[in-house]
Formats: structure tokens, C-alpha cells, sequence
């Protein structure tokens, strides 16, 4: 017989010399349906060449559509109702079954060709004289009602290219950044050079892979392309950052033993006068630096002499440990003694002749400092890379800051020269004209007009004739003055004169008089007799209280 126009079989007999089949009821995966149990396999039976086949289990018509419409609308109910609801052969209210011998021509492939099942195998319950296909849907172009395959990310899973950087801090892709950050915690502290000497490498892809999950952006870019995207520049920083700098940021700084990767900055006071700040001026400073020795190129002796200090396992730090009361412990951190902080040490045999061993030789250096015109007090020169030089590490910078020395005249405020100017009480009545000498040796003269009266502490200015602007030297502030009036001495003019004196000024103001008023004198202040006074106050103030002496017992 053709095998398209064999009959389907009913699933509770077995051929004769067949294997028996299992029954749907009995499967093990309880989220497996019908169709994925052994039962709609094909099954050849045990029986001799030319004698009868059992063919393969087809769906029921009835049943492909209810699993179809069930299908369509949810992922199906549980699989014992699924299996409950195949309809037996044997029972009257189901109609005729597939033992009926009855062909249903709705049902039967067009082709006698099975196509191929898109729905694995379950291997745990597989019989092992079943054909493969056994999950071929047989209806035309229905769902076999069969539950949907879950996706990763609906089981918690994200979806990413790769999961090197997730491996080494021990997360899911799907991790959120506070399981990130305590991964990182925990394995930064776990692994730092400090702690593990023999770990460098490690602790270094525990600083990249943070660098990268720890950025929003630079983490999406991992997932969708790999650690190669991420050194391509997607991120627009291809390189990595340092893995000290990474710790330093995490933990607030706490905890480095090592040294930094840049030498320490040398600053210098240069002192400078109101005239150099004025007028600009270009001075030579004499410095005495480290420069690393050129004859054993910084390694401070042979080659493969520098071995790692026992002592302290290359940290440069020792640890010591204190009691400091019953129960009580102190950890103390010191510099090395043994190599002095550096981590290392070479035998006094095979050091360097010129810088034994220290990898640097000393050197003066003179450079040469630009003071530009409308400079100020204070302001910094920076010469990059001019500092001391180490093996390994970026030189730092020479500041050099501009110390002012005060001025016999003038004084600066911002962009503006300030000076007092002293005039007598003729000067200040009836005009006067005077003369200045600038910063850059030019005079001034300024005068006051006949009839204008100068008060004593009155301000006048110069426009254009203070300090230089800083990198705008062509603008200039202004030059304050203040007036400072002088008046005459005791008794300069004669009595006999005073009335002439006195008819030429302001006439005075009258005060009246009446019996009531105390007459009091006028005297001479002099501040110190007043804080000395002050002083006997307090005194007698204290002398006031109770005393509290020494109680002596006589006999």
C-alpha cells in the first residue's frame, strides 16, 4: 500500500512483534503535548519483509483545529487537559476514531512527501524504534496547537553577542548596574596588586570589563558588537582607562599603595617688583633637577640585575600590626626600608657607577621666565615637563608663581593704581599743580583749578594710566589719587593776623549759649594712656572676686 494512503492507527493497539507505544497520558515533560509525545511517531513494527505496517499517527481533523483555535488565541491550556481531550477510540460520544477504518479526505497530505518538523525532539522520551518526523504536522496550513518556545530575554536571558567582560565579574548579561558595582567591589578588593602582588593581569580585566558594563553606552555597544567594537572607538574612547584610576574613582581614592604615574609637580616663588608687573620683563632662574642617568638608562645598574624586594613582595609598603589594648590590634602602613618605597632593589654589585643605583643623576638647568606686562601678585608660570624625572613615570611640571614686592607709592587694586598724594591747606583752598613719575618712568603733571577746594581724603583719577591689561597691553586702568590735606602748625599765625585770616574764610557758625550748659576743656588724646588705662580696669575688675591661695596649717 502507498504510504500516503495508509490508514491511522489507533494509538492503544500494537502491531503484532511491535514494540507497544506509550501512552500520551504517561509523559514525562508535562509542558510536552501530543504531538510531541512518541505516540504520533511513526513506529515500524517487528514483523517479517511483505507483511502489514503500522503506519504513522495522524491528527484528528476535530482535534487539529480545536489545538489551531486554542493556539491562536493563548499558548494552550496545560498539557494533561490537551491530553485528556484526544478522543478515544472506543467511546460512542466522540464519534468515529482513527480505528474505524474511515479516511477523512479533509485530512490527508496532498503529497505523499512528509515535510520536515520544525519542533526538536524530546531525546528523554524518544523510543528507540521510532523514524524520525514524528512531529510532522499533517493538517494544511493549521497550528498543531503546540506551546510556543519561550525567547531568552522572557526567561530573564539578554540577548548579547558576547559575555567575556559578564564572565569576569561573574554576572548575567541581564544584570542591573548595582549587581555590577558589587561584583566589581568584591573582586577589586579581592585581587588588587596591594593584596595579591601575582594578580596584575587579573585585576586589570576586572578594571576593563567595569570600565565598560559601568557606561550605559559603551555597555550597549558591547552587546551588540563585542570587545572589538568597543576597541574600535564606538565608544569614542577606544582606549582603556587605567586600572588604579578606575579603583581610585570607585572607592574615593582609599587604599593605593602604589605610586602615581606622574612625578610630582616643583614649584618656585620668583620675586618681582610693581615695575616688572608694569612694564613686562624676562628673568633666568637656576633649578636643580633629576634627570635620569644616561649610562645604565634608568634601570640603575646591568640589565637583569633589578629584582623584586622581599621584603615587602614588590608593594613598596609594609604592614605592621600593633596591639593596642586587650583584644585590640592597630595596622600600621610604612614606607619600605628595605627599598625605600620602590619596590624593588639591586644588588650593590651591579649598580650603576654614575647613580648608584638610584636611576637618576642630578642636574642644573636654567630657564627662562617671561614675565608679561599686567601680570598680578600670585599668577602661575607653567613649564610642562620640566620637573624631576623618574623611570617609568611622566615628568611633572616647574610652576613658577610671582611674588610682588610692595611699592614705596603705588599700590594695585585689579587694573587701577592707587596713591595718596599729600597738599598743604593753600593747595587744597586756592589750586595747586603736581607732578608724578610712572612705572615706566614718564611724568605726570596734574593740577586743580583756582577756587576748587580739595577736602582732605577726596578721590581724583587718571584714565588710561594704571596697570597694563594682562595679554591687552595697549588697555590700561586708571590711576586713583587720594588727597590727603596738610594743615598748618600750632600758633603759625599772630594773633594780630587772625581776624584778616578769619574775615577771608566762611563766616562761623553761632551757637547759643544758656546757664544750664557745662563748660568742659578740650585736651590732647593720646591712644596709648587710653589702652593702658583699659588694661588697669581689668585689673581691678579680677582683684574684685574671690582669691583662691594656698591654706597653710601651722601648728
Amino acid at each position: 500500500m502507498p504510504r500516503g494512503n495508509q490508514q491511522p492507527q489507533d494509538l492503544d493497539t500494537t502491531a503484532e512483534g511491535s514494540h507497544p507505544l506509550q501512552h500520551p497520558q504517561k509523559c514525562n515533560n508535562p509542558r510536552q503535548t501530543p504531538e510531541h509525545t512518541p505516540a504520533v511517531t511513526e513506529q515500524k513494527a517487528a514483523t517479517p519483509r511483505g507483511r502489514g505496517r503500522v503506519g504513522p499517527a495522524r491528527t484528528l481533523p476535530f482535534q487539529s483545529k480545536l489545538s489551531s483555535a486554542q493556539g491562536s488565541r493563548t499558548r494552550g491550556p496545560p498539557a494533561s487537559q490537551r491530553i485528556s481531550e484526544r478522543p478515544n477510540p472506543g467511546d460512542p460520544r466522540k464519534g468515529k476514531g482513527p480505528a474505524s477504518g474511515r479516511r477523512d479526505s479533509r485530512q490527508r497530505p496532498t503529497s505523499t512527501t512528509k515535510p520536515e518538523s520544525s519542533t526538536p525532539k524530546t531525546p528523554a522520551t524518544e523510543h528507540p524504534n521510532m523514524a524520525r518526523g514524528g512531529n510532522q504536522n499533517w493538517s494544511s496550513g493549521e497550528s498543531d496547537g503546540q506551546p510556543e518556545e519561550q525567547t531568552s530575554e522572557e526567561n530573564g536571558d539578554k540577548m548579547v553577542k558576547e559575555t567575556q567582560y559578564y564572565d569576569i565579574l561573574g554576572v548575567k548579561p541581564s544584570a542591573s548596574p548595582e549587581e555590577i558595582k558589587k561584583a566589581y567591589r568584591k573582586l577589586a578588593l579581592k585581587y588588587h596588586p596591594d593584596k595579591n602582588p601575582d594578580e596584575g593581569e587579573k585585576f586589570k580585566l576586572i578594571s576593563q570589563a567595569y570600565e565598560v558594563l559601568s557606561d550605559p553606552k559603551k555597555r550597549d555597544i558591547y552587546d551588540q558588537g563585542g570587545e572589538q567594537a568597543i576597541k574600535e572607538g564606538g565608544s569614542g574612547s577606544p582606549s582603556f582607562s587605567s586600572p588604579m584610576d578606575i579603583f581610585d574613582m570607585f572607592f574615593g581614592g582609599g587604599g593605593r599603595m602604589t605610586r602615581e604615574r606622574r612625578g610630582k609637580n616643583v614649584v618656585h616663588q620668583l620675586s618681582v617688583t610693581l615695575e616688572d608687573l608694569y612694564n613686562g620683563i624676562t628673568k633666568k632662574l637656576a633649578l636643580q633637577k633629576n634627570i635620569i642617568c644616561e649610562k645604565c638608562e634608568g634601570i640603575g645598574g646591568k640589565k637583569g640585575s633589578v629584582e623584586k624586594c622581599p621584603l615587602c613582595k614588590g608593594r613598596g609598603m609594609q604592614i605592621h600590626i600593633q596591639q593596642i589594648g586587650p583584644g585590640m590590634v592597630q595596622q600600621i602602613q610604612t614606607v619600605c626600608i628595605e627599598c625605600k618605597g620602590q619596590g624593588e632593589r639591586i644588588n650593590p654589585k651591579d649598580r650603576c657607577e654614575d647613580c648608584s643605583g638610584a636611576k637618576v643623576t642630578r642636574e642644573k638647568k636654567i630657564i627662562e621666565v617671561h614675565v608679561d606686562k599686567g601680570m598680578k601678585d600670585g599668577q602661575k608660570i607653567l613649564f610642562h615637563g620640566e620637573g624631576d624625572q623618574e623611570p617609568e613615570l611622566e615628568p611633572g611640571d616647574v610652576i613658577i608663581v610671582l611674588d610682588q614686592k610692595d611699592h614705596s607709592v603705588f599700590q594695585r587694586r585689579g587694573h587701577d593704581l592707587i596713591m595718596k598724594m599729600k597738599i598743604q591747606l593753600s593747595e587744597a583752598l586756592c589750586g595747586f599743580k603736581k607732578t608724578i613719575k610712572t612705572l615706566d618712568d614718564r611724568v605726570l603733571i596734574i593740577s586743580s583749578k583756582s577756587g576748587e577746594v580739595i577736602k582732605h581724603g577726596d578721590l581724583k583719577c587718571v584714565r588710561n594710566e594704571g596697570m597694563p591689561i594682562y595679554k591687552a597691553p595697549l588697555e590700561k586702568g586708571m590711576l586713583i589719587i587720594q588727597f590727603l590735606v596738610v594743615f598748618p602748625e600750632k600758633q603759625w599765625l599772630s594773633l594780630e593776623k587772625l581776624p584778616q585770616l578769619e574775615a577771608l574764610l566762611p563766616p562761623r557758625q553761632k551757637v547759643r549759649i544758656t546757664d544750664d550748659m557745662d563748660q568742659v576743656e578740650l585736651k590732647e588724646f593720646n591712644p596709648n594712656e587710653q589702652s593702658w588705662r583699659q588694661h588697669r580696669e581689668a585689673y581691678e575688675e579680677d582683684d574684685d572676686g574671690p582669691r583662691a591661695g594656698v591654706q597653710c596649717q601651722t601648728a
